[in-house]
């Protein structure tokens, strides 16, 4: 039989058994990677996206920073004239502090010349001597201890390490049934009618704000006061304190301490003697 009897239109390629490595040859690339050649050509649109966006971004931080920097001088105007308020306030509240105690001495003399020298005016008159320190009417002077304590280091970053009022109350009140005679912060004579609170950061005695360190002076027995108040929830309230919290806290004795009286005290109630 010839070779044309087997129904084949020519002789069989002499690579016909090497389909593969042909196919190799003819396409070395793998489909593939043809494919993501292709979607390579949305890419710079894609660039000019983002830089679109970038431009965008960067307009919009120069007009924030433009309006910050325009509004800067107003805020730092307003804030130095509510400053210059608030002195004033403050000027205007210690005039009249001092009016109010040359009345008050003022009505103690026309008081004992209204009382007159009988035993009976006598003996008031002395009741309220004696009274007057404790209520906080008159100056006092005597020996005591000093407590000065502060925010912590790193109040700056935690407010749990700052002084608060409550603190400065059980530190008062510590002081008072540790057997004090007169107490005062920073200068500040406290009383039965004496308001201890915040106001914003600060701290207000009588409305009036107070800056840290806090100077508290006690009078009383400088041999006993220190160990009682030591022995009290209070001493062990600001033992935690300067412990845990890193406050500072000192307790000294002082051999003369001198407190000033509160202007501000008036009489809310009273009532006649009965014998």
């Amino acid at each position: 039989m010839s070779a044309t009897g087997t129904g084949r239109s020519g002789p069989r390629p002499v690579d016909a058994s090497m389909d593969l490595l042909n196919q190799i040859l003819r396409q070395p690339v793998d489909p593939d990677y043809a494919v993501v050649a292709a979607r390579g050509g949305s890419r710079p649109r894609a660039h000019l996206l983002l830089a679109a966006a970038a431009v965008l971004v960067g307009a919009m931080f120069a007009v924030g920073a433009l309006q910050t920097t325009r509004s800067a001088p107003a805020l730092q105007t307003e804030r130095a004239s509510l400053i210059t308020r608030v002195q004033a306030a403050e000027t205007a509240q210690d005039e009249l502090r001092a009016r109010a105690a040359a009345l008050a001495a003022e009505n103690a003399t026309l008081r004992v010349a209204a009382l007159g020298l009988d035993d009976t005016s006598q003996g008031l008159e002395k009741e309220i001597a004696t009274l007057g320190p404790v209520v906080g009417t008159t100056p006092v002077t005597g020996p005591g201890v000093v407590v000065i304590v502060d925010d912590a280091p790193s109040a700056a970053s935690d407010n749990r390490d700052r002084v608060l009022d409550l603190d400065l109350q059980v530190l008062a009140n510590g002081l008072w049934r540790a057997g004090a005679e007169a107490v005062a912060i920073n200068g500040h004579r406290l009383t039965t009618v004496t308001a201890i609170r915040s106001a914003g950061d600060a701290i207000t005695v009588d409305y009036r704000s107070l800056n840290p360190p806090y100077r508290v002076e006690a009078i009383g027995d400088p041999r006993s006061l220190p160990a009682r108040f030591s022995e009290s929830a209070a001493g062990a309230w600001w033992t935690d304190l300067s412990r845990n919290r890193e406050m500072p806290f000192s307790l000294d004795t002082a051999k003369k301490l001198a407190l000033e009286a509160d202007p501000g005290i008036t009489l809310r109630y009273a009532k006649r003697a009965t014998s």
